[in-house]
C-alpha cells in the first residue's frame, strides 16, 4: 500500500494505542486494570485493535503514530506482540507510522529485540511508560536500548506527567508517579543528543519542567496528548504559540480521548492562525522524516 500523502491528510496524530490483539486472547491483568479505570472514570475505555485504529484514522484522513505498551516487567500483564503492531502498520501504511514497546527491564534481550523490530519490521520509533514500567529513564542499565534507537535514528517517546492507569485501585494499583516527571529525561537528551525525544502529553504536575527540558534541548519535543486541550495551562499556550511552536505535536492518545474531541476543543484554544497547521501537520511530518521542511 502506498506511503501517507500528505496533501490528503489534515492531520497527524502521534499518540495512539492498540489496545487488543486480533491474535490473543485479552489478559486477565489487562482485564483487572480496565476494571478499575471504568468505575474510576464512569466508562470503560474502548479496546480498538491496531486495524481497527487503521480503519478508524483513515476514515478522518488523518495519520496516526500506533504503538502497544509493553510493561510486563512492571504490571504483569501480557503485551500485545510489538510484531502485530508494526505487520498492520505495513498493510495500512496510508495511514499508520509504528512505533514499539519494549520494557527496558528486558536488558539484552530487550536490545535485541529493538534492533530486530528496527531492521526487519521498519519501526520508526520506541514508546516507553516509566510509571507503568517502573523504571528510572536516566539509569544507565538502560542505555544500551537508548542507543540502539539513536542508531537507528528512531524515536523515543516517553510517558510523562500523572496516569490514569491504575487510578482509583488500592495504592494507585502499585503504579509509582515519580517514575514520569519529565526531569530524568533532561538526561537522556544530553547523553544522547542525536536521539529525538517526544515528551508526551502535558506533563502534571511538572509542566514547567517539561517546557524547560524543551527549550533547552533541541532534540526534545512535546506531544500534547491525553488531555483535552481546554484544560491546557495557560503557559502551555503561550510556549506552543512562542518559543516552542516548532516543537510542538498534535496527539490525542485515542482511544482514550478522540481526535474529533482533541481538534474540536483545540480550535477554541487562542492560538495563531500561523501555528495551528505546525502543531497539527508540519511539525510530525519533518520529525518523522515525511517531509524536508
Amino acid at each position: 500500500m502506498a506511503g501517507i500523502d500528505l496533501e490528503r491528510i489534515v492531520a497527524i496524530d502521534v499518540h495512539t494505542h492498540a489496545e487488543a490483539s486480533a491474535r490473543e486472547p485479552p489478559d486477565p491483568v489487562t482485564g483487572e486494570l480496565l476494571a478499575a479505570a471504568a468505575e474510576y472514570f464512569g466508562a470503560e475505555p474502548a479496546q480498538p485493535t491496531a486495524q481497527a485504529v487503521a480503519d478508524y484514522y483513515r476514515e478522518r484522513r488523518m495519520a496516526a503514530v500506533i504503538f502497544a505498551v509493553d510493561d510486563e516487567a512492571g504490571l504483569g500483564r501480557r503485551r500485545i506482540p510489538n510484531e502485530e503492531v508494526a505487520e498492520v502498520a505495513a498493510a495500512n501504511a496510508d495511514v499508520l507510522i509504528p512505533f514499539a514497546s519494549v520494557d527496558p527491564h528486558k536488558g539484552k534481550l530487550g536490545v535485541r529485540e529493538a534492533r530486530r523490530l528496527i531492521d526487519e519490521h521498519g519501526v520508526r520509533g520506541f514508546k516507553f511508560h516509566p510509571n507503568t514500567q517502573a523504571f528510572w529513564p536516566n539509569d544507565r542499565d538502560f542505555y544500551p536500548l537508548y542507543e540502539v534507537i539513536a542508531e537507528a535514528g528512531s524515536i523515543a517517546l516517553f510517558h510523562s506527567g500523572q496516569t490514569g492507569i491504575g487510578a482509583g485501585m488500592p495504592g494507585g494499583g502499585g503504579v509509582r508517579l515519580k517514575y514520569s516527571n519529565p526531569m530524568c529525561v533532561d538526561d537522556v537528551a544530553a547523553d544522547f543528543p542525536e536521539l529525538s525525544i517526544i515528551l508526551a502529553h502535558p506533563s502534571f504536575p511538572w509542566q514547567d519542567e517539561a517546557l524547560a527540558i524543551a527549550t533547552h534541548k533541541p532534540n526534545v519535543y512535546i506531544d500534547l496528548s491525553g488531555w483535552s486541550p481546554k484544560y491546557f495551562p495557560e503557559i502551555l499556550v503561550r510556549y506552543t504559540n512562542t518559543l516552542l511552536k516548532d516543537k510542538m505535536l498534535f496527539g490525542s492518545d485515542y482511544p482514550l480521548i478522540t481526535p474529533d474531541r482533541w481538534l474540536a476543543d483545540f480550535r477554541e484554544l487562542p492560538i495563531r492562525e500561523e501555528v495551528r497547521p505546525r502543531v497539527l501537520k508540519d511539525n510530525a511530518a519533518r520529525l518523522l522524516g515525511l517531509s524536508r521542511g
